[in-house]
């Protein structure tokens, strides 16, 4: 089945509780002539059961469960690893229905605007990366993965030859937002549009990019009994996408008292105050601004997989 790898799978709803991605799926059902792909396109709901009941998820967050091990261990009874399983199985590369590119969308509620999400530096999704930032004008956010930490791992998008992530916001969780909807059916415009320029040649790779690179994610300051005693410092205006300084305010205390950041070099945060990110203790991730040179050999790796 070789020969269908050239094909674009969109997932919306990977957390049951961000509305944006499944109402466009269920629009372009309603009015099919909404999605004019080049690509043979399969879109589908990640965790039907959690959207069904407005949750991120049931039992364990599905994006972290695409794990080689989760996926092996079929005695697992964790409804969404049953679920990555399924998808891996239906339309990854050795399923019955392969797919050899995949679009997870997302929104968040922090105010991050429109960004695009690399899982690791696989060339081939650094070179769809650099062309997205290229038409749309993205930011692009690397997140490393550090197999030491398998509680961050296991994202759908490494299941896959190619896959990027969709961040979209702000947006309230379990609601849909015209204005977010719009915006993400911008940035599935403008993917769409790249593939195409892929298929007749007219793709160019710019000679550079800039991405922000994750190093480190920060909790809130809590007391000893696991208590959140803090809140971002309100004297910034922006947070998401803005140079924080060390000696820069980072965090209001209960007591009223400034906690200010403690680093070493200029960061630039993302994912500030993400409603979701309360329970891994995350209040904010730290990021290095680089300039790169996109992968010759990504856009290559693109253009075979977009064609076999």
């Amino acid at each position: 089945m070789d020969h269908q790898h050239g094909r674009l799978l969109l997932v919306g709803g990977t957390h049951g509780n961000e509305r944006t991605a499944p109402w466009i799926l269920q629009c372009w059902k309603a009015q099919p002539a909404l999605l004019t792909s080049p690509l043979p396109t399969t879109t589908c709901i990640g965790n039907p059961e959690a959207y069904g009941a407005n949750r991120r998820y049931i039992d364990r967050d599905l994006n972290r469960c695409f794990t080689e091990a989760l996926l092996r261990d079929r005695s697992c009874t964790i409804r969404e690893v049953i679920r990555a399983r399924e998808l891996v199985d239906a339309y990854g590369p050795g399923g019955n229905d392969p797919h050899g590119l995949v679009l997870d969308m997302h929104t968040t509620t922090a105010a991050m605007g429109s960004s695009v999400v690399t899982c690791g530096e696989r060339p081939v999704d650094l070179a769809l990366a650099a062309l997205m930032h290229q038409a749309v004008g993205m930011p692009v956010y690397l997140f490393q993965i550090n197999e030491d930490q398998p509680e961050e791992c296991g994202f759908l998008v490494r299941r896959w030859p190619c896959g990027l992530v969709l961040e979209v916001g702000p947006v309230a969780q379990g609601i849909v937002d015209v204005r977010t909807v719009r915006k993400t059916t911008a940035c599935l415009d403008g993917l769409l549009d790249v593939l195409r320029d892929c298929l007749t040649g007219k793709a160019r790779m710019p000679e550079t990019m800039v991405i922000h690179r994750h190093l480190a994610s920060l909790d809130w300051p809590r007391d000893r009994d696991g208590r959140r005693i803090a809140c971002l410092h309100p004297d910034r205006p922006r947070w998401d996408w803005t140079l924080l300084y060390p000696g820069d305010p980072l965090f209001l205390m209960e007591t009223g008292e400034t906690v200010a950041y403690q680093g070493e070099e200029p960061v630039w945060p993302v994912f500030c105050n993400e409603a979701s990110y309360e329970e891994k203790g995350i209040a904010l991730s730290l990021t290095r601004r680089e300039t790169m040179t996109p992968p010759a050999a990504g856009l290559e790796a693109l253009l075979a997989l977009l064609r076999s």
